[in-house]
């Protein structure tokens, strides 16, 4: 096998989650939706944008980084999996 120095990719397949926001919270993320319109002059939408903010937010994580460097948010990651497939299960 050929030893390649791009790895394997990781899975791509986009997953959509839904969630719910306060009132205030989304007429903040509006607020925001306009402000890149005007500063970028390309309209996007809120959940256009969500994906993109929730990223910069655990990347600017510090202890999140720190955490998942030392392998411990990967072993949390994998046992809430755990519980969550167990209770979608009864």
């Amino acid at each position: 096998m050929a030893n390649l120095k791009l790895g394997k990719l990781p899975d791509r397949t986009p997953l959509k989650i839904t969630i719910t926001v306060s009132a205030e919270l989304s007429q903040e993320l509006k607020a925001y939706a306009a402000l890149y319109r005007q500063t970028y002059g390309e309209s996007e939408t809120v959940a256009e944008l969500i994906p993109f903010m929730l990223a910069g937010f655990l990347d600017g994580d510090r202890a999140f980084a720190k955490a998942r460097k030392e392998g411990l948010a990967t072993a949390s990651i994998s046992d809430e999996s755990r519980s969550l497939k167990a209770s979608d299960s009864e």
